[in-house]
């Protein structure tokens, strides 16, 4: 039985029949008996490469690998574009909720529109469910009852790649950080992480955003001799310093130093290429081709998407799908309750084993440490990583760190 996907406002949703359109139904303030899914993502501006219709085909296979049915009807999946704005993200999530008796949202890439939908879910006691959104403040100090995010954080992502560093023996840092609230946090996160740890901090140097010459910052990092040169910055900025990088010959496996791209992942890699970016090493969740069940899962989504799935879009599956199972277990769609039974149960699928979400709604999940393979290692194309080591979920999203009162219950 397949779901029924419905056409929700300010969609373009490609390549996904069939598509029903259909009127706004009535408001209403309680559940209809149907479970319905809204995929809030980003079809058009930028995190559409690396969500957008992914993210919705993430969404369908979870709903067809559960079945098509729940609570003994069709499941329905609306898709809308956000835009990358927090307004058209924010009426679209109060009208779902509200008007299309949506049940859960998932996905809601980027921050802006993320604590924009946070807010509207918070207040309406309904299911939120991030998967693109770095922000450890979703699981922290704005958590709710009926919020989780499945995929990443900063905090992971700078706690995997400078813990494990440190245990290969870069113990000496040189930063290259964004000169802005984000870059200077991602900074001060890994500089704990390196002096706990008695590593030496040899230096830091700011940068504007949406800089295009790193020429003089890289030349200071290189001065410094450091084993590990940190790039606390994101999106262009990350390729720019890469591609640099790359070019005074501080990527290979002969300079004695490692980049560390702290919020890259693999997009960003493939818009490198590995003539560039060999030798980076990056931090993710989910590698499409880490283990047999990941490469079977993902050969599916790449004949339906045409790209490997990157670990937004994994994410997105796996928390469609374990609410569908919540919803299964609990006998109903109502959202606290539903989403204490997803807090009950372990998450298990292709990406997660025995994956526990914590009474904060973080998905605690492991992170890997990768190595961006050289040209010739790569055996055919999105080939990219070796794994370095894995840090399990306890340490990549400690409890300790997490400001959100419901873990002090």
């Amino acid at each position: 039985m397949r779901a029924r996907i419905l056409l929700g406002a300010v969609v373009s949703l490609l390549a996904m029949p069939p598509i029903l359109t259909a009127g706004l139904p009535a408001r209403a303030a309680e559940s209809d008996g149907v479970v319905k899914i809204g995929v809030l993502t980003d079809l058009t501006a930028a995190y559409s490469a690396i969500t957008g219709k992914g993210s919705a085909v993430a969404a369908r296979m979870a709903i067809e690998d559960f079945g098509g049915n729940a609570l003994g009807k069709p499941i329905e999946l609306v898709v809308g574009d956000h835009q990358g704005k927090a307004d058209i993200g924010a009426n679209l999530a109060r009208e779902w909720y509200d008007s299309w008796r949506i049940d859960a949202i998932f996905d809601a890439a980027g921050s802006s529109v993320a604590l924009a939908v946070l807010e509207i879910a918070r207040a309406k006691e309904r299911i939120i469910a991030f998967s693109g959104v770095v922000s450890p403040d979703v699981t922290g100090k704005l958590c709710g009852e009926t919020v989780s995010s499945w995929a990443w954080d900063t905090r992971a992502m700078v706690g995997t790649s400078m813990k494990s560093l440190l245990k290969m023996g870069g113990d000496s840092v040189f930063f290259i950080t964004l000169d802005a609230v984000a870059g200077r946090d991602l900074e001060r996160d890994a500089t704990r992480i390196v002096t706990a740890s008695g590593g030496t901090i040899l230096g830091s140097i700011k940068h504007p955003l949406n800089n295009a010459d790193f020429s003089s910052f890289l030349l200071q990092a290189q001065s410094a001799k450091p084993k590990v040169i940190a790039l606390a910055n994101a999106g262009n900025d990350t390729v720019n310093a890469i591609k640099q990088a790359q070019e005074f010959g501080l990527t290979g496996s002969n300079s004695g130093m490692t980049v560390a791209g702290m919020l890259s992942m693999i997009n960003d890699i493939h818009a490198l290429g590995l003539d560039t970016a060999q030798g980076v090493v990056v931090a993710e969740s989910f590698y499409w081709n880490l283990n047999d069940e990941t490469r079977a899962w993902n050969k599916r989504f790449v004949a339906a998407h045409g790209a490997p799935a990157n670990m937004l879009q994994a994410a997105v599956y796996s928390s469609v799908l374990h609410y569908l199972k919540a919803v299964e277990k609990a006998g109903t769609d109502d959202a606290r309750t539903v989403a204490a039974a997803m807090k009950a149960m372990p998450i298990n699928d292709f990406y997660s084993r025995n994956v526990q979400l914590r009474a904060d709604g973080r998905a605690v999940r492991d992170f890997h440490l990768f190595q961006v393979k050289r040209p010739q290692d790569s055996k055919g194309p999105w080939d990219y990583y070796t794994l370095l080591g894995t840090l399990p979920g306890a340490e990549a999203f400690p409890a300790a760190e997490s400001e959100c009162p419901l873990l002090k219950k």
